[in-house]
């Protein structure tokens, strides 16, 4: 039997913190169903894999927290950067224990999520918002390469992506000014696929991956770069090599 190469992809660690830098919609999900999902009014994802998270001080899950630890799971949804039928690209799930924060806590963790995420929300903290921290048991991540459990040790080394800043500038620039070179992509793809809606869905350091929207299904593809890239000179050269001669894989 002939192994099917695969295109070399970002490790699931890596994807996770790429995930959780890109700070995507979360929501809070209580494992015993007293609550429906809950919305933060802001949350943020640690180089640690622990979470901050703002709710509103009258809320159920505050009171909860505030009496002692509380099982909890955050879920933060990786949307594509253009208009897809199907928006979520990846889910990164991290389940831990939930407590409320206050005092020199409260304090010490909002200054903590301003270092590197500045927001007006976090002056409300002590002001009608209640900060909580999640540490992490386990990390789940999940797209179209897989779905992989994740120890907290391992999120913590591991390094997001150097483009996910510039990503989604990147990928709608794609989209709305330079068809021409999905175009020359596209004459890449397998036969079976030429015919869909090809979008840019992804950029990392290992290449480029398009969704190619059919009547029916979708499907997504990786194109490998030659070599990982770091810089934007080094991407803007794959992303010409891309045009002439690709190395591709497709994943259903």
């Amino acid at each position: 039997m002939t192994e099917i190469r695969r295109p070399p992809a970002p490790h699931p660690a890596e994807r996770a913190r790429t995930i959780a830098t890109r700070g995507g919609r979360a929501a809070l999900l209580p494992p015993d169903g007293a609550e429906d999902r809950v919305v933060p009014e802001l949350h943020h994802v640690h180089a640690c894999g622990e979470a901050t998270l703002l709710l509103p001080d009258e809320h159920p899950l505050v009171a909860r927290a505030a009496l002692g630890e509380v099982t909890s799971m955050l879920e933060i949804a990786d949307h594509a950067a253009v208009p897809l039928r199907e928006p979520v690209r990846g889910l990164l799930w991290i389940t831990g224990w939930l407590r409320a924060l206050d005092g020199p806590d409260a304090r010490e963790a909002c200054v903590e999520v301003a270092e590197e995420r500045p927001d007006p929300r976090l002056l409300d903290v002590g002001h009608g918002l209640t900060a909580l921290r999640l540490v992490p048991a386990s990390l789940v991540v999940a797209d179209a390469e897989t779905t992989t459990s994740l120890r907290p040790e391992v999120f913590a080394q591991a390094e997001p992506d150097p483009f996910c800043a510039h990503e989604d500038h990147w990928l709608r620039h794609l989209e709305l000014s330079h068809r021409d070179v999905v175009g020359l992509l596209v004459q890449h793809l397998p036969e079976g696929l030429r015919g869909g809606h090809v979008r840019p869905l992804g950029l990392d350091r290992f290449g480029l991956r398009l969704r190619v929207e059919l009547e029916d299904t979708d499907h997504d593809v990786r194109i490998a770069f030659s070599r990982p890239v770091a810089t934007p000179s080094e991407l803007s050269s794959e992303l010409r090599r891309l045009m002439g001669c690709p190395f591709l894989a497709q994943r259903r």
